[in-house]
């Protein structure tokens, strides 16, 4: 089985997450990056004036061109697994562009978030619900700053 791990990764924590799943499956990685990235200032949920904030209270602000969705060899991978923050409650709104944009029939996809105090929520299902195709998964939840071995607990489970 063929797998890539594709996250979007605003402060560096699922970046590490998905680095540790990538190297723990023999996985390759694929980072979505909005064309216009997220400051620090952008990401404060707190001020009402954030961009965060102005995306969150206008569904059509969460619109935005990614620099690629051209992942090399998509179709040889038979699973993705797929890591955002929450934002909000859901996954962040890149990483629902990016799954807009493929099409997953023939893949299983597994769904991660990272968060510090929210939980999964309905984030993978909503993530489904806009998906062309694959078989979805239940999604999972790792604290922000999981430790390699819940992570290598995690993939194990999978049963490479």
């Amino acid at each position: 089985m063929k797998t890539l791990v594709v996250y979007y990764s605003a402060e560096g924590h699922t970046r590490r997450i998905a680095e540790m799943i990538a190297e723990n499956l023999g996985a390759d990685i694929f980072e979505v990056v909005p064309e216009t990235r997220y400051t620090a200032e952008d990401l404060d949920w707190t001020n009402d004036d954030s961009r965060v904030t102005h995306e969150h209270d206008d569904e059509a602000k969460r619109e935005m061109k990614l620099e690629s969705t051209d992942v090399e060899g998509w179709e040889e991978y038979d699973r993705v697994i797929i890591g955002y923050p929450i934002w909000y409650g859901i996954a962040a709104w890149p990483i629902n562009n990016f799954v807009k944009a493929m099409d997953f029939t023939g893949k299983t996809v597994l769904p991660f978030c990272t968060s510090h105090t929210s939980g999964l929520g309905d984030s993978d299902l909503l993530l489904k619900k806009d998906a062309k195709g694959g078989e979805w998964k239940e999604g999972f939840r790792f604290f922000q700053d999981a430790l390699e071995s819940k992570v290598k607990e995690w993939c194990e489970g999978l049963g490479v």
